[in-house]
Parts: structure tokens; C-alpha cells; sequence
């Protein structure tokens, strides 16, 4: 029965990964389409994933001293126009107020597609002397970009995110934060949503509107392309000219504080679906799943049956694990699918014959197998199977990393990987910008990251020819 469900309301991933993804978003109750195109209403399944991930954030961007703030949605035009950089970015992405009732505004506001402008706005006002310095600023919100292309989570106009914002009297001190940023999303990709990253820099071409440099952890999905899970930016003092930001520094000088900005959006439940997910929807690692276990009674309509499945429902709540119990008169067969598509990790299952027994029975989501569970030891055990799922679950997305992560030496090598099953591809490059162009008009790829832990698989860049001291990893994205 099961089978039969995922069969009617899942496309196989293998025949249409686009249109899989799209399932599962929709049949896991997610998601829904809202009256404008681009805009997504996020249910509350979808949302509960989503705070989750804000409270593991928002415990570590605090641990490091950052204070939640929340600035202005609009942005007078002028104020954006301040930095040519940054507004020739996001030019083509912004949507404006023109009109405050029934009266035409004297200037045009945009919705925030980003908030850098609006804090250095306010740092003018409040930054003065060393002693303020630094600012370690975030806000949880949504912003809007006119995307022309959407799709749930990946590509929508208006999406909730994280965006820190923060200011230091030294470029040491900034880069640092940008690198300490950085790394915090990378803990919490592989320890707590069971994603392995590789970290790295932009390409000039493809960093960040108005960033010195753009650090990015750059995750591989199950059909092995790319998704950009979370960047950090350095600006050096370029805003701060820009919107006129001093401070007299502890000699008594006049000198331009360095800044920074970091962000990770609900773009990464995104990635968690296309990481873990499998033909029967969802695959939700423990630590961020709204529900960690289900428990489900068997022949419930028996004596005693219910009451045994709420007292494993109590305990289990008692050692502060997240539990739902079914106890409605859908079939068991219904809950399982059910339960599948929603990608809760453990299912714990008691019927009359286990009730006798002393047990109960676990399975896992992430593999199906099925495990015994004497009832005096529920509380010890089904902790460790959490755990258990968890690791199981991040080497399981290591291993599709590690396997469809190729090196080359020729365009055309590229080409072919990138035709074939796809991947991150490694190669030695020039910094030119006509080779990283070429790459993608030749061998349909772009580049993702400059990584951190450098490689020497030769001195030639694959396009030109020239020497070559700079490892870049290529691959097509999200």
C-alpha cells in the first residue's frame, strides 16, 4: 500500500529530478503556490523545518557575541545608489514602490533584496570612535528579488533568510569574522543537516555585488549538481567611504572601518530535500526534523493497544525528544506512506504480539531496517538511533561527494564528466576571466569555488594552456 501511494504522488526521481523535487515539496506539505508567481507560501511543516535551523543558528551567531536587529523593508533609491557596485548587482532583481496610497511617491523605494545599505545608513549615525567598534549585527527576515525563473525553496522572489551585517576597526579583524562566519554554516551543514560541504572563494566573477572577496560552501546534491548553501562576504572599507563611516581609531586618527556580510536562506531546506531525499519523499536528519519519531500503534482497535503507544508517546517526550503518535483510523499501511513522505526518521511501531513480547519495533527512515527494542530500554536505545540515522544519513551524501568528485586536465575532459553523470570537477586555472568564461561556453559548467585546501594536480590551466597555480572546482548549479 505504501508503494502504491509513492507510485501516485511522486514522480521517480530517476525519470524527472525536477519534477520529483516539485513532488515532494507539495506532497510532504511543505509548501503551496500563492496568487503571485515566484511567492510561496511556506506550510507549517515547511516553517517548523525552517525554525529549527533559526534556533541552531541563532544559538551560535550569539555564542560569538552577534545581537539580533531588525532594519527597514524599503530603501530610498538614493541610498541604494550610493554604491555602484552593489546597485549594478541587483539592479535587475529589484522591485520598487512607486506609490503610498493613491499618491505617487517624490522617490522610489525598493524592497530590500539585501539590507548592506540600510545598515551602513545607520552605522553613519551611531559609529564614532573605536570603542563602538565592532558591530556584530544579524537579522532574520524575508527579502525580494524578481527572479523570472522559480521553483520552491531554490529560486523564489520573496524568501525568509539570515543576513549579518557587521563592522571592524582592521581588515584582520574582518576577514576573520567573514572566515568564522563561513565555517558556522559549514557546522551546521555536516553536523546538524548531514551535508558535506566544500569550502572555498568566489571567482571575481562570481562574487558577491560589491565584496573584496566571497567565501562559499558549495554542497552536492543527489543528482550531483551543485547548490550554493551559504556565503560570507568582505568588503573592506568600500561601503564605509561610500556612506561616509569613520571613527577616530585609538590614536586619535580618522580612519574607515572594514565590513562584512554573511547569509543563509531557506534556499538550504532546498538542499536538505535534494541531499536525503529519496522515491518516498522526505529524508529529514534528526537533529533539524519538526518530528523526530513516530509512533504508531498496530491492530490498534485491540485492548490496550493505544493506551501502550501513548505510554511509549510519554516517555519518549519526557527525555526531550520531538514525538507525534497516530492514533487515528487510517490504516497502518496509509500512516507508513504517510510518515515516508514526511521524512520523520524513526518509526516505532507496537502491536498486541509485541506488547506480549516485551518490545517494540524501530525503523529507520534512512535505510528501512528494522529494529527490536525491548520496552524496559526504549529511552536508552532510541536516542543512539537517532544518532545512528544522523551519521548514517551525512556518510551516505560523503559518499556521493566523494564519488562523483573528478579531477581533469583538458576542456574537454569537463565536457564529457559534466555530459556523463555530472559532478564537481577539479582542474588547475589561469585566473583569467576569458578561461572561466569558456569553460561554461565550451563545457557547460561554471565555476563554484576557489577551495580552501588547495590541490597541485599540475601547472597548466585546461583552457589556455598558461601556467596555473590555482585549483577551481567546476560544476553545473542550482
Amino acid at each position: 500500500m505504501a508503494k502504491d501511494k509513492k507510485v501516485e504522488q511522486i514522480t521517480d526521481m530517476e525519470v524527472d529530478f525536477a519534477q520529483w523535487f516539485t513532488d515532494v515539496c507539495t506532497k510532504a506539505e511543505l509548501v503551496d503556490y500563492s496568487g503571485v508567481k515566484g511567492l510561496f507560501i511556506l506550510r507549517p511543516y515547511g516553517y517548523a523545518i525552517w525554525e529549527n535551523i533559526m534556533n541552531e543558528l541563532d544559538a551560535r551567531f550569539k555564542k560569538t557575541g552577534h545581537q539580533n536587529v531588525s532594519m527597514p523593508l524599503l530603501i530610498p533609491e538614493s541610498l541604494l545608489q550610493k554604491e555602484k557596485d552593489h546597485v549594478e548587482g541587483f539592479a535587475p532583481e529589484c522591485a520598487w514602490v512607486t506609490h503610498g496610497g493613491s499618491e505617487e511617491l517624490g522617490e522610489r523605494l525598493c524592497i530590500r533584496p539585501t539590507s548592506e545599505t540600510l545598515f551602513c545608513d545607520h552605522w553613519h549615525n551611531v559609529v564614532h570612535s573605536w570603542r563602538d567598534l565592532p558591530m556584530l549585527y544579524n537579522q532574520w527576515c524575508s527579502v525580494l528579488r524578481w527572479e523570472k525563473t522559480t521553483r520552491p525553496f531554490l529560486r523564489g522572489r520573496e524568501f525568509l533568510w539570515q543576513e549579518g551585517h557587521t563592522l571592524h576597526a582592521t581588515a584582520e579583524e574582518a576577514i576573520a569574522e567573514t572566515e568564522q562566519q563561513l565555517e558556522t554554516y559549514a557546522d551546521l551543514c555536516e553536523n546538524v543537516l548531514a551535508m558535506p560541504v566544500v569550502r572555498g572563494c568566489k571567482t571575481d566573477k562570481e562574487k558577491f555585488a560589491g565584496a573584496e572577496r566571497t567565501y562559499t560552501i558549495e554542497c552536492m546534491m543527489h543528482d550531483h549538481k551543485a547548490l550554493q548553501s551559504g556565503t560570507s562576504h568582505y568588503f573592506g572599507d568600500g561601503f564605509a567611504r561610500a556612506f561616509d563611516i569613520s571613527f577616530s581609531d585609538k590614536e586619535n586618527k580618522l580612519a574607515y572601518p572594514h565590513q562584512t556580510s554573511w547569509g543563509l536562506s531557506t534556499r538550504i531546506i532546498g538542499g536538505i530535500i535534494m541531499t536525503h531525499g529519496d522515491n518516498s519523499g522526505l529524508v529529514l536528519p534528526p537533529r533539524i526534523a519538526p518530528i523526530q519519531v513516530v509512533v504508531l500503534p498496530i491492530a490498534q482497535h485491540k485492548e490496550g493497544v493505544i493506551e501502550k503507544a501513548q505510554e511509549l508517546v510519554d516517555r519518549l517526550k519526557a527525555e526531550g525528544l520531538r514525538v507525534k503518535g497516530d492514533f487515528s483510523e487510517q490504516s497502518a499501511g496509509w500512516k507508513f506512506a504517510e510518515y515516508e513522505m514526511k521524512g520523520i526518521p524513526l518509526r516505532v511501531e507496537i502491536g498486541p504480539k509485541d506488547i506480549e513480547a516485551g518490545h517494540c519495533v524501530a525503523v529507520r527512515r534512512d535505510n528501512g531496517e528494522k529494529i527490536t527494542v525491548p520496552l524496559a530500554e526504549l529511552e536508552a536505545t532510541v536516542p543512539k538511533l537517532l544518532d545512528a540515522v544522523q551519521a548514517g544519513m551525512y556518510e551516505k551524501a560523503k559518499k556521493n561527494l566523494s564519488e562523483h568528485t573528478y579531477t581533469a586536465t583538458t576542456v574537454e575532459e569537463v565536457k564529457a564528466i559534466a555530459e556523463g553523470e555530472g559532478g564537481f570537477i577539479k582542474t588547475m586555472w589561469c585566473g583569467g576571466l576569458d578561461c572561466e568564461l569558456a569553460m561554461k561556453e565550451k563545457a557547460g559548467v561554471t565555476s563554484r569555488c576557489l577551495p580552501l585546501e588547495q590541490e597541485k594536480l599540475g601547472d597548466v590551466c585546461p583552457c589556455c594552456g598558461k601556467k596555473a597555480d590555482k585549483m577551481v572546482v567546476w560544476g553545473v548549479a542550482y
